[in-house]
Formats: structure tokens, C-alpha cells, sequence
């Protein structure tokens, strides 16, 4: 376990320093995540947004309120998942991460995976589910096609369970959207509870 914390604490140390993508240059603070090493469930958005670029922190501003909510429905607290996002810096404008962006970030998030060992990552949005099934293999067909569907895949030598949904943020938005992402909470919290004592990967 302390070497696996000593491994995080140096990929945060990289994260903070890095300038592989052009988003170093507007950033005010990159944001590598935060959470239990190791982590039942992880939550990875796509990137950070206006509040998060200030504290250096994911999922701070209204779309974090509301997280914490969804989480609630799934009997989960923020002090009991990993949360990051695909890229570490906040794209200009809050527009969507570039290709180059997103690989220049993915060595991160792989090796995120790796130390906090997820049985279920929760791909919140389109880009994120997007990723994490493109990083194991799986075809994306669209955020409304595959999000509340749980699937398998191996991603950095592990075998997780992805679990594609909405971003919060879109709720914002979209009030058509609240239930349907609520519904996928209270699902991954099924999921979790059904599986309590065992891991989802007995079941692969």
C-alpha cells in the first residue's frame, strides 16, 4: 500500500508539472484527482471546467453538487471513490478536449487505473465514455446507446467493468436528463450491493 500512495503522490507531481498538450498554457491549476487508493468505483469526467481550474480540484462547481447527490442514490459518498477526468487541464472556453489533448493525457489515466484498481469505472459523458471504451477495445456506439450498460474490458493489463452515463453538467442543462442518470446511480448502487464481499471480476 505505501508504495502504491508513493506511486499516486508521483504521478500528481507529474500531472502538476506537465506541458505534453497546449492546455498547459491557459491552466491555472491542472487537476489530477482525488480519492481512496484503492477504489471500489471510479469516476472519470471528461475535463475540468471554470471551478475546478481554481481550486486544482474535479467535480467542485454545480455539476459537483449534484454528483454528490447521484452519489447518494448509489449509498456512495465522495470520501469513498476515485474521481479524475480524461484530461487534467482545463480546455479554453470549457470546449470539448482535443484528440492530441486526450492522448497526451491518457498515459495519466491508465496509470490511475492501474493504482486504484476499480472494479466498475463510471464514465460520466460522452467523452469519457468514449475513451474508456476505446482504451479497452470495446466500440462506442453513443452516450445514449451504451450509457446504464455495464460491460467488460481490460484497460492497463486490469479488468474493469464500464459503466457509461450522463454528465451531470448536462442535467444542468437538460432537465430531460435527471432521470435517466439518476436511474444509472441507483443501478451502479444494485450493482454494488449485489456484488458486496466479491468482485466484480468473479464474475468474468
Amino acid at each position: 500500500m505505501e508504495q502504491r500512495l508513493r506511486l499516486h503522490h508521483n504521478l500528481v507531481r507529474e500531472i502538476m508539472v506537465c506541458t505534453l498538450c497546449r492546455l498547459h498554457e491557459a491552466r491555472k491549476n491542472p487537476v489530477p484527482g482525488e480519492g481512496p487508493i484503492p477504489s471500489r468505483v471510479m469516476i472519470v469526467g471528461e475535463a475540468p471546467g471554470r471551478k475546478e481550474d481554481e481550486a486544482g480540484r474535479p467535480f467542485v462547481g454545480q455539476a459537483g453538487r449534484l454528483l454528490d447527490k447521484l452519489l447518494a442514490l448509489a449509498n456512495l459518498s465522495r470520501s469513498e471513490v476515485y474521481i479524475t477526468n480524461v484530461v487534467k487541464c482545463r480546455p479554453p472556453g470549457n470546449r470539448d478536449p482535443r484528440h492530441d489533448e486526450i492522448a497526451a493525457c491518457m498515459s495519466y489515466l491508465s496509470r490511475q487505473i492501474q493504482l486504484v484498481e476499480p472494479e466498475i469505472i463510471m464514465a460520466v459523458g460522452r467523452i469519457a465514455g468514449a475513451t474508456l471504451y476505446r482504451m479497452a477495445g470495446l466500440r462506442w456506439r453513443g452516450i445514449r446507446a451504451d450509457r446504464g450498460k455495464l460491460v467488460y474490458g481490460t484497460i492497463a493489463g486490469r479488468k474493469v467493468g464500464i459503466y457509461a452515463t450522463f454528465h451531470p453538467a448536462a442535467a444542468l442543462y437538460n432537465r430531460e436528463i435527471l432521470p435517466l442518470l439518476e436511474d444509472d446511480f441507483r443501478r451502479l448502487g444494485d450493482i454494488l450491493r449485489g456484488n458486496k464481499g466479491r468482485s466484480l471480476l468473479d464474475f468474468l
